[in-house]
């Protein structure tokens, strides 16, 4: 149980709080998105005016939408000193600690980041969404010892993420598949690093320390880290042959099966079914057929032996995967979604004005006397 505590008065929330920005985590056959069905947004929008909608509480129009992708693309590049901090780390930090990294460096760089007001607050989110792919891309390349790509502001977002990336433009199935996953991705309730970065924004900090406190929590395997213990699986895999063999065997020595970590018997997650025809579309064009044959054996023997459902990471992974990105790479392509879900809860949380402290329940030992010769006092 949580309690709340804001303008002097304590509540308690049950079940995590409540939120207006989306039914994701909520036991509803329809994923919304500020009531919007995700499944639409993915066919009508692209990820700026989703994440427009998110921020705003309604989509924008042709005036608002076009201000606001023009303020993102002018906000893209990373100052010299944030680039000299990343070039200084060293080789084996994982591309979600660069991108963690980075956020506190620019954060640092911020005089006013302690000012939470509504204007600077949506900049400072604006600028974070646009950057991250910068990061993310910069240590790509980095990790290459390849020279870095700067931004294009005459490229979309997703667009200019691949060029700065690879060098290329994406085609437009590969596009819309990777702008599918980041919609999906955009908000995940009150998933534990959403929860986190409400927690530490509750304190009144600045966004950039909640931002950071959400990227550590979703590192793990148990949130954001799924897609690349998915794909990890997959290559241990091998072969569609061995999948069934393989999950059998797992089960049999209570070894985790990736992409399955949602409770038994919950259902299936309504966006999965969108994501996986995008992993099937990508395994098309990409020579992929072999990932989506494994992937089906996994989820039917998983269906069968548990009634086990695969979670949105399940997919995710081996689109990923065949759009050309490293599997270390896959909790940051995720956070470049989810920026715009936690920013969302930021703010949230900040016209709430709630201070969210845990309630626990002591259970160590009753209470007791301590014994006089536990310390010599006369050495």
């Amino acid at each position: 149980m949580i309690a709340q505590n804001g303008g002097g008065r304590r509540t308690a929330w049950g079940g995590g709080g409540s939120t207006a920005i989306s039914t994701r985590g909520q036991e509803v056959k329809a994923q919304t998105y500020r009531g919007y069905p995700v499944e639409d947004l993915v066919a009508k929008c692209r990820f700026e005016e989703v994440a427009y909608l998110i921020w705003h509480g309604d989509l924008p129009d042709p005036e608002q939408g076009r201000r606001f992708m023009e303020r993102e693309r002018a906000v893209r590049g990373l100052s010299r000193g944030t680039r000299s901090v990343l070039d200084r780390l060293p080789d084996c930090c994982a591309p979600i600690d660069v991108l963690r990294t980075a956020i506190s460096v620019i954060g640092g760089e911020d005089g006013e980041a302690e000012i939470n007001e509504p204007l600077a607050l949506r900049a400072r989110a604006l600028a974070l969404m646009a950057r991250m792919p910068t990061v993310v891309a910069y240590e790509y390349r980095r990790n290459r010892g390849l020279d870095s790509i700067p931004p294009d502001p005459d490229l979309g977002f997703v667009e200019n993420f691949f060029w700065m990336c690879f060098g290329v433009i994406p085609s437009p199935a590969i596009a819309h598949g990777f702008e599918t996953a980041l919609i999906l991705h955009a908000e995940n309730g009150f998933s534990p690093s959403t929860f986190a970065a409400r927690v530490v924004i509750s304190t009144q900090s600045d966004i950039y320390g909640a931002v950071g406190a959400a990227i550590g929590a979703s590192k793990g395997a148990r949130q954001d880290g799924g897609a690349q213990a998915v794909m990890q699986m997959l290559l241990e895999i091998g072969d569609p042959r061995s999948a069934e063999a393989w999950v059998r065997d797992a089960l049999a020595r209570r070894r985790p099966v990736a992409g399955f970590g949602a409770d038994i018997g919950c259902g299936e997650e309504p966006c999965v079914p969108i994501m996986t025809q995008v992993f099937q579309e990508v395994a098309a064009l990409r020579h992929g057929r072999k990932w989506v044959e494994i992937s089906e054996g996994l989820e039917r023997t998983m269906r069968k032996e548990k009634g086990a459902f695969p979670g949105l990471e399940f997919p995710t992974g081996p689109t990923y995967y065949l759009m050309g990105f490293d599997v270390p790479m896959f909790i940051s392509l995720i956070a470049m979604g989810r920026i715009v879900g936690w920013i969302a809860h930021i703010i949230e949380q900040i016209d709430e004005d709630g201070f969210i402290r845990p309630l626990v329940a002591y259970h160590g030992p009753a209470l007791r006397a301590v014994p006089g010769s536990v310390i010599d006092r006369a050495g």
